[in-house]
């Protein structure tokens, strides 16, 4: 993946045009991989990139601790480095205001693109449990099934809680498990069976489905979906 890196306002040449070019093919990147459904990390580093750009816009001391700093002398006697901040000059600061807002509306555009495609996919995406879940849920198994194949993809997964004063927010640990091959006789229920005889320190697991008949980028499309599709439903349940 082509990175933009986070500091891509300020570093190297600070000029409107050289920094379209950038911005540009990065989009340009980040498109053709939203057009092969490739979300992932796709479009999570869209959302930062266009978060920091928010910020800087927002916040004019931000934008300013950015800047690297000049040397302009050293006082001997006190032991300390005087600097001269580039950012004193009004013509950079009027390069990064132009900048700005040209690439504001830029991101917004393919992140509005981003979503129209996770929301196409998310609609198509089924979740279910399997048998009874018990009243501890963040503790199971995840079962994924995509496409055609007959593969089933099991994760053991684990819901951690934190929280800050305003708000709660809920991690996703997953390890692999198995691939497994559904069939009419080795049902989702049967495949939830085993795993109870394979692993005894999970004696009541709870156990969801999360399936769709799109065929999908595992690692970079369906695979962090699921995560997320998991973790909104035992949130819903909570």
């Amino acid at each position: 993946m082509k990175f933009l890196d986070k500091n891509w306002i300020t570093e190297k040449h600070i000029d409107f045009e050289y920094k379209k070019y950038v911005l540009l093919a990065y989009l340009q990147h980040v498109s053709e991989h939203f057009t092969e459904r490739r979300l992932y990390p796709y479009l999570s580093d869209l959302v930062d990139h266009y978060r920091n750009l928010k910020q800087l816009k927002d916040n004019k001391q931000h934008l300013y601790n950015l800047f690297p700093e000049r040397l302009k002398g050293v006082d001997l006697e006190q032991f300390r480095t005087i600097y001269n901040k580039m950012v004193e000059d009004d013509v950079i600061m009027q390069e990064i205001e132009t900048i700005l807002d040209f690439s504001i509306p830029q991101m917004e555009h393919y992140l509005k693109e981003g979503k129209k495609v996770y929301d196409f996919i998310e609609e198509r995406l089924r979740v279910f449990p399997v048998g009874v879940i018990p009243l501890n849920n963040e503790i199971g198994y995840l079962f994924l099934k995509s496409g055609v194949s007959t593969n089933t993809e099991v994760y053991e997964y684990h819901i951690t809680i934190f929280e800050n004063p305003t708000e709660k927010f809920r991690g996703l640990h997953i390890s692999y498990v198995a691939t497994y091959e559904k069939s009419l006789l080795n049902t989702f229920e049967s495949i939830k069976s085993d795993l109870l005889l394979f692993n005894k320190n999970l004696p009541n697991p709870a156990a969801y489905v999360i399936e769709t008949e799109m065929i999908l980028p595992f690692d970079e499309t369906f695979l962090p979906m699921a995560k997320r599709t998991l973790v909104k439903r035992i949130a819903g349940n909570a």
